[in-house]
C-alpha cells in the first residue's frame, strides 16, 4: 500500500513540475511577443493593435515582456533548485506572482488573460502543493 502512495506522490511531483515548466514556457513566449514581435504583423494580430498603437506602446510592451522574462526565470530557478523545500517556496512565490498578474490583467485588460495566464499558474500551484502535502 505504501508503494502505491509513493508512486502517486512521485507522479504528482512530475505533473506539478511539468505544469510549472509550461507556465515558464508561456512567459518566455510572452517575452518574445512583447519584446520582439510587438510591431510585427503577428504581434499586431495577436494583440489587436494597429501599427500606430503598437509603435506608440512598444517601449511599454518591451518593459512588460521583460517582467514576464523575470517570472519565467524565477519558475525555472524553482524547477532547478536542488533543495526540495526551497524549490517549493520559490515555485510558490513565482506562481502566486503569475496568478496575481493574470487576475489583474483579466480584470483590467481582457478576460482571456485569466485563461491564458492565471489558470495555468493556479493549476501548477495546486499540483505543486498536492505533491508537497502528499510527500509530507
Amino acid at each position: 500500500m505504501r508503494l502505491i502512495f509513493a508512486a502517486g506522490a512521485h507522479d504528482m511531483t512530475l505533473i506539478g513540475n511539468a505544469l510549472v515548466a509550461l507556465v515558464a514556457a508561456l512567459h518566455i513566449y510572452f517575452l518574445v511577443l512583447e519584446m520582439l514581435l510587438w510591431t510585427t504583423p503577428f504581434g499586431l494580430k495577436t494583440f489587436g493593435n494597429t501599427r500606430e498603437q503598437a509603435q506608440a506602446s512598444a517601449v511599454l510592451a518591451a518593459n512588460q515582456g521583460l517582467y514576464n522574462g523575470f517570472l519565467a526565470a524565477g519558475l525555472i530557478w524553482g524547477l532547478l533548485h536542488p533543495a526540495a523545500a526551497v524549490a517549493l517556496q520559490i515555485k510558490t512565490f513565482f506562481l502566486l506572482c503569475v496568478i496575481v498578474a493574470g487576475l489583474y490583467g483579466g480584470i483590467s485588460v481582457s478576460r482571456k488573460i485569466l485563461i491564458v495566464q492565471a489558470l495555468p499558474a493556479a493549476l501548477a500551484l495546486a499540483a505543486v502543493w498536492l505533491a508537497a502535502v502528499w510527500l509530507g
